[in-house]
């Protein structure tokens, strides 16, 4: 297990521009908190640490700014959806994702598949308000690189839109996750509150979402792909004009007490 250190993280103005989430009066998570990314099965919170996200089938850290994990563009393992829902290629077979290859590209081409994806995927999102989260952030925001064609990013941010909007009627806020490119997008045009980024100091793209969300940028760093050291990926974040609040974790974010756990705070 990695020792924490000490890396500051400061809050710039794009933190405090407004956002769809203030007219609801929702919470946002404390600018430049230390956090956890727990996925991987819940662990005690770290000292020190005020934000922790967790997956939707997981209860919410006590005593911490909760942020539930929704796969929002893509199936979740085990997960059933209808033939009719999900990108199919010539053959039939649904497509997957060449990384996480039990996981299905949810097919959001049409705006009837988009609202009957945000449909069922509004049942996740009351889940986890009801079970006490403050927030949602939707994964693989991404997956129309993925589509083969199937959609566009256009297509990515209408249905975003919808999850954005479904997550703040039930009283959550919204962050955006990782796709850089998008996030003045993300947060003018489909109302995103927040981001969770992983590598963006690997990416050399930690400023594209600073520049846009300042101090609420959450980002996660992986033991087994960094430039350098943990210390050393600390230190460059440190010296950005603002820096994400930053951790570095073992790649399959496992608990606290199984073999290859790993917690670095910067």
């Amino acid at each position: 297990m990695l020792g924490a250190t000490a890396c500051s993280a400061g809050a710039g103005d794009a933190s405090t521009r407004a956002s769809s989430s203030e007219a609801a009066d929702i919470g946002l998570p404390p600018a430049g908190a230390r956090f956890d990314y727990q996925l991987g099965g819940a662990s005690p919170v770290p000292d020190g640490a005020a934000v922790v996200a967790r997956d939707s089938t997981e209860a919410p850290a006590a005593d911490a700014y909760g942020v539930c994990y929704v796969n929002g563009f893509q199936t979740q393992p085990g997960v059933d959806w209808p033939r009719d829902l999900l990108v199919r290629l010539p053959g039939g077979e649904p497509l997957v994702d060449p990384g996480w290859p039990d996981e299905h590209l949810l097919d959001i081409a049409t705006d009837v598949n988009r609202q009957a994806i945000a449909a069922r995927q509004a049942e996740t999102i009351t889940a986890c308000a009801d079970a006490g989260y403050q927030a949602v952030e939707f994964d693989n925001l991404d997956s129309w690189t993925r589509s083969e064609g199937a959609f566009d990013e256009e297509d990515a941010v209408a249905f975003a839109t919808l999850l954005v909007a479904e997550a703040h009627d039930a009283g959550l806020a919204a962050a955006q996750k990782n796709s850089a490119d998008l996030a003045a997008r993300g947060r003018d045009e489909i109302g995103f509150d927040f981001a969770v980024t992983e590598e963006c100091d690997l990416f050399d793209e930690c400023d594209a979402f600073t520049d846009v969300y300042g101090g609420l940028v959450f980002d996660i760093e992986y033991t087994d792909d960094l430039r350098g050291t943990a210390d050393e990926v600390c230190a460059r974040v440190d010296a950005l004009d603002t820096a994400p609040s930053t951790i570095v974790r073992d790649r399959d974010l496992v608990p606290a007490d199984e073999p290859g756990y790993s917690y670095t705070a910067c």
